[in-house]
């Protein structure tokens, strides 16, 4: 069948065919663990383009650890820790979740494409020496995007066809084949960050197999470039603020009775041609919170310290979020337009690391996403967890009250008041409220108090 044809037939079924269960995959083999006796690993295989499904096809890596009180056994948890780039099958073996939790669900992650032993997507050497994601005029502009258009290239012919089938639709349709490798009617479902990505995308097509889902700080998949860039600019400035607030009312923060704005802005003169390296490092203190670390970064007295994300995030981000956002920054007019709108809303921060770096990396890539944004509709799901941060530096909060906003049936959200990113660890009742959600589909509270 030819996907014009196809396209005709997917018209004509609606959306009956959209939620149609794909191709079965064969059953995984599981085996031991090389690096944890209570874990199992295993592959699966799916078809490398969902589209195409009888194509050529691809194996992803799987771990479970199954519930360690079987006979109370609530079925099965899936889960992704975003990035993207994270590792969901080493997150699945971890002690992130509740003992609770590991006792009444077999804990499920499978390597999204292109990540950990799904065909990781690792170009990072080919991103040394790139121009500044910061351009100051027409010039900068042009070299950025040649570099990227290079890049991305080079990154393509490294990868194989990976590259271009890495975006958070055709995950969900993995995590379908997976649910039917593992032989579960439904399945449960927790994702932080990008991993709400994978999350949404499964619960529009497959709505009917999801039992509960928990979105941990989630991403908003209908944001346009604007609100990509300036929605999160804005919280980069929220987290600056709760940050100074800290300091003005903790004895400990060395820079305790100063205006924190003024000698913020001082240590930024101070810095010169690392002046964005500060900013960089900033937005990762105000991410954690790590709050004394961003007093000495002010005060200029940090203590040695990396940006740290995921392992291959700079690769995978090209192949995933690129195709799921349209961030294509088309010439130098359109990013000063942005730019001044980024700083418009953020004046503090000068805008959010990690939207800005996204849409610069983004830009030069051709044609429309693969997955473009759009209304989440997941009016099939049951009742949806939306648990987010109100001073979340990197997923803002508007993000959440917009998801709660598309979606306003079937979702509940629970607001963690304090900060940083990821919520779930935060608290005792951010803890309880997700635990009691999976376990026995109470919806929590709409508010867990601050623990500072």
């Amino acid at each position: 069948m030819t996907r014009a044809l196809l396209a005709v037939v997917v018209l004509l079924l609606g959306t009956a065919t959209a939620a149609a269960e794909p191709v079965r995959p064969v059953s995984i083999a599981w085996g031991p663990c090389p690096e944890d006796a209570e874990g199992e690993c295993g592959a699966f295989s799916v078809p490398l383009d969902w589209d195409e499904p009888r194509g050529p096809r691809i194996d992803l890596a799987v771990t479970r650890h199954r519930a360690t009180d079987p006979a109370r056994r609530a079925g099965v948890l899936l889960v992704d820790p975003g990035g993207p780039g994270g590792s969901a099958a080493q997150f699945a073996l971890s002690r992130y979740f509740s003992e609770d939790l590991r006792a009444r669900f077999d804990i499920v992650g499978v390597d999204s494409r292109g990540t950990g032993g799904s065909l990781a997507i690792r170009c990072a050497d080919l991103l040394s020496g790139a121009p500044s994601s910061h351009p100051a005029d027409e010039a900068g502009f042009e070299a950025l995007l040649r570099f990227n258009r290079t890049a991305n290239s080079r990154c393509r012919e490294r990868s194989g066809p990976i590259f271009d089938n890495a975006h958070s639709d055709l995950v969900a349709r993995d995590v379908d084949a997976l649910r039917q490798a593992l032989g579960e009617r439904k399945i449960s479902y927790y994702g932080i960050s990008y991993g709400t990505m994978f999350g949404q995308l499964y619960a529009e097509r497959y709505g009917h197999r999801v039992r509960a889902m928990v979105l941990d700080s989630v991403v908003d998949h209908s944001a346009d470039l604007t609100r990509f860039v300036g929605d999160r600019a804005a919280a980069a400035d929220d987290s600056f603020v709760e940050f100074a607030r800290w300091c003005d009312r903790t004895a400990s923060c060395p820079l305790h009775g100063q205006d924190v704005f003024a000698a913020w802005e001082a240590a930024l003169d101070r810095a010169g041609e690392g002046r964005q390296e500060l900013l960089d490092l900033m937005y990762l203190a105000l991410r954690d919170p790590a709050w004394p670390w961003a007093a000495e970064l002010v005060a200029a007295t940090p203590a040695a310290r990396a940006l740290a994300f995921e392992p291959n995030y700079e690769s995978v981000m090209r192949a995933t979020v690129c195709q799921d956002f349209s961030l294509r920054v088309k010439n130098f007019q359109q990013y000063s337009r942005l730019r001044a709108e980024e700083l418009r809303r953020s004046p503090l921060m000068r805008g959010n690391f990690v939207g800005h770096n996204e849409v610069m990396a983004c830009t030069g890539i051709p044609g429309p996403p693969a997955n473009p944004p759009h209304r989440l509709d997941i009016s099939g799901a049951p009742t949806v967890l939306v648990l987010s941060a109100r001073h979340d530096p990197t997923t803002p909060y508007a993000w959440a009250v917009n998801i709660k906003r598309q979606s306003p049936h079937n979702t509940a959200l629970l607001t963690y008041e304090g900060w940083g990113h990821g919520a779930y660890l935060r608290s005792a009742c951010t803890r309880g409220g997700v635990d009691s959600y999976l376990l026995d589909l109470t919806v929590p509270a709409s508010s867990c108090p601050a623990v500072e």
